[in-house]
């Protein structure tokens, strides 16, 4: 069962867990992948409620995103910061899922979405359905000295990343 929810009631939950990790759900030809984030902002844009997501181009996330612009955001919520939790976003953050299923290693349950294809994760039940309206390479050449750090002259961790600015199309709470 899913609780329609506003995200903005919940914001103090989400940005509480992004550093923490949350996870990113992105799906194309029917192969669905799952990356962690501690990087992201939700607010509005154009008059419509957007959770901005930011993803390095050589990441396999990058290229499912890049065939279909639509994610989900899913965030453990309540009581659900468990020892599932802290594995799946172990794995889906040092995993590539062009070489390994992510999701079956962390051994997590998916929810179909309502609207976009990526699915909800029942472990992560804090769930906003997004569709990127519109993405921007962040050039790491314009990016402050301060967040060099983030950006080291070789390994996969160089490359840039790309902002995704994904419009909410539906926010819910999955209850068993």
């Amino acid at each position: 069962m899913k609780r329609e929810i506003n995200p903005f009631d919940y914001a103090g939950d989400i940005l509480k867990a992004l550093p923490k990790g949350i996870l990113l759900t992105s799906e194309a030809e029917d192969c669905v992948n799952a990356m962690t984030i501690g990087w992201g902002t939700l607010g509005i844009e154009w008059g419509v409620p957007i959770f901005a997501a930011y993803v390095r181009t050589s990441r396999f996330t990058y290229e499912l995103m890049e065939r279909t612009g639509e994610f989900t955001i899913c965030v453990p919520y309540g009581d659900k910061f468990s020892k599932e939790v802290t594995k799946a976003v172990g794995i889906c953050g040092s995993k590539s899922g062009r070489d390994v299923d992510k999701l079956a290693q962390a051994g997590v349950h998916l929810v179909e979405a309502e609207i976009v294809r990526p699915p909800a994760i029942k472990e992560f039940p804090l769930t906003l359905e997004c569709r990127a309206v519109f993405s921007q390479l962040q050039p790491v050449k314009e990016i402050s000295s301060r967040f060099k750090k983030f950006y080291p002259a070789e390994g996969n961790n160089s490359e840039p990343h790309v902002a995704y600015y994904g419009e909410i199309l539906k926010a819910y709470i999955i209850e068993d």
